[in-house]
């Protein structure tokens, strides 16, 4: 995502910026249900589609509910954040957290000798095994951890060089020829690791590029076509990714938001049951647009996400993913409009994987005009945020094992410790955290934690779990997305309370 050229675009953001009131939009989480637990087994090998569903090597359903992880596409060429962490850690927060597929952006000075990562930091072990590598074996290294955990990675060609976003999927420095080239030697060096499910064949195309006009030099469908197929030319098994562009018939929109041509001219590829549509979308904090101050706001939004890339869906052509959205969430504009989107995605716990897919942008809090979903520290979750999400989430993907990985053999004795802290605190009410740890020798497939509160702290809103309260005691059980938790691995829940001034209650995890 090139943020100041689409703010050149698009116009200026808001300018009167509303503080989020503290709780505020947090979601209760559904209850686990056995369906959730089969749920949870679906996603193994390479994926295929069919209509408007994405389906496993077995045809059962996934849904993509991950983030956005960047860095690749920076001069620093690694993912950002190793600087004050280590990478397996990160991976193992996102997974707690309910994201199960990374996007990972990338640029194609990757695919140069000359090209060093940096920023990374190395003391106290962090990042040990990232030593003396480039910036493709960090990659590897990243890829094969994440299958570990259960998570799929799709793979974002972002930008031609550091430098920024291109309108175009070639420049001059960094033709056509080169873009196909390292597309093809990514998808060569992934063959067999299915934990790569796709890639996203160019970022954001925007005005002058067009879709279905029928010049080479400029139509994105002909060009994703040719790309496409160059990709699966050496590894048929994954699946394309083809974003909008800015402008279709005069009507102009994100860029590569803009998906109104497909119903006319399809993405066709040589390899059927591959393509994916993507689009993004932004709030206010990104840039200005008509809709945003249009007096029906926010029930126009379904109408306009409709128009622009919903209809794919709806009318059963092809799977719809939203790459990219996301907002730093300060005025009441975006908290609407975010609410109104998760809406607009389908929960979850009504439509399972028959829904839209998405990535939310970013796991990164240094993203300027969007934020992240971890805080400046690159620890602390915004719990305000990921709960906006909680009801779009889905189950992990079974883990390809190994260290921290999410397989699990049987014969092993299934326990978990959580530790409980506290947040905040301001006297009326209070924000709480608990991590979950899977300390015993298999794969656990469920917890339960139980406390009692000292005093009359009743819970008024709780994340990523679901509970009973019952006088002070308390009962939080996992959600369907973070109930399986390998050896050695974790998961968290946050919730919110009052009154404040409770302290730590002593918790028991049992677990399953």
């Amino acid at each position: 995502m090139s943020r100041s050229l689409r703010r050149m675009l698009c116009g200026l953001a808001a300018a009167l910026l509303i503080p989020l009131g503290a709780g505020a939009q947090t979601a209760h989480a559904a209850d686990t249900t056995v369906a959730d637990a089969v749920a949870a087994e679906a996603g193994a090998g390479y994926w295929h589609t069919s209509g408007r569903q994405i389906l496993d090597a077995a045809g059962q359903p996934v849904r993509i509910a991950g983030i956005n992880w960047f860095g690749f596409e920076t001069g620093n060429y690694v993912v950002h954040g190793l600087w004050s962490r280590d990478y397996k850690s990160m991976i193992d927060q996102m997974r707690s957290l309910g994201y199960n597929t990374i996007r990972i952006p990338y640029n194609d000075d990757l695919f140069k000798s000359t090209t060093v990562p940096n920023s990374i930091d190395f003391s106290s072990g962090k990042n040990a095994d990232l030593q003396g590598l480039n910036s493709l074996q960090i990659l590897d290294r990243l890829v094969s951890y994440a299958g570990q955990d259960g998570l799929k990675v799709i793979l974002d060609r972002h930008r031609p060089d550091a430098g920024g976003q291109s309108a175009l999927w070639y420049t001059a420095a960094v033709p056509e020829s080169t873009w196909i080239t390292n597309l093809k030697a990514l998808a060569t060096r992934y063959k067999g690791q299915d934990t790569v499910v796709g890639i996203d064949l160019h970022n954001e195309p925007h005005d002058p590029a067009c879709w279905g006009c029928g010049d080479t030099a400029t139509d994105w469908r002909l060009a994703a076509q040719r790309a496409g197929n160059a990709v699966l030319s050496v590894n048929p098994a994954l699946l394309i990714f083809v974003e909008g562009v800015q402008s279709f018939n005069g009507v102009s929109g994100w860029w590569g938001g803009n998906l109104m041509g497909v119903g006319q001219y399809p993405v066709q590829l040589d390899v059927a049951n591959r393509v994916v549509y993507s689009a993004h979308d932004y709030a206010t904090s990104v840039a200005q647009q008509s809709w945003f101050s249009d007096p029906t706001f926010p029930a126009n939004m379904p109408g306009i996400w409709d128009k622009y890339w919903g209809y794919i869906f709806k009318q059963n052509i092809a799977p719809v993913w939203v790459g990219e959205f996301g907002t730093t969430l300060q005025s009441t504009v975006d908290q609407k409009w975010l609410a109104a989107l998760v809406s607009y995605l389908r929960p979850t716990s009504t439509y399972g994987a028959d829904s839209f897919h998405w990535t939310f942008w970013s796991w990164n809090p240094n993203s300027g005009d969007t934020g992240g979903i971890l805080k400046d520290d690159w620890q602390t979750v915004d719990t305000v945020k990921d709960g906006y999400l909680t009801s779009v989430k889905a189950p992990g993907f079974p883990g390809t094992g190994g260290s921290g990985g999410g397989g699990g053999g049987g014969g092993g004795t299934a326990t978990c410790a959580a530790a409980y802290t506290v947040s905040s605190d301001w006297g009326g009410g209070f924000n709480a955290e608990v991590k979950v740890t899977n300390t015993g020798t298999t794969a656990i497939g469920s917890w339960k934690v139980t406390w009692a509160f000292g005093g009359a702290q009743q819970i008024t809103s709780m994340w990523n779990a679901s509970y009973t309260q019952s006088g002070a005691g308390v009962t939080a059980v996992n959600v369907s997305h973070n109930g399986a938790v390998p050896a050695g691995g974790s998961a968290s829940f946050g919730f919110g309370g009052a009154p404040g001034g409770g302290g730590v209650p002593s918790v028991t995890c049992t677990a399953a």
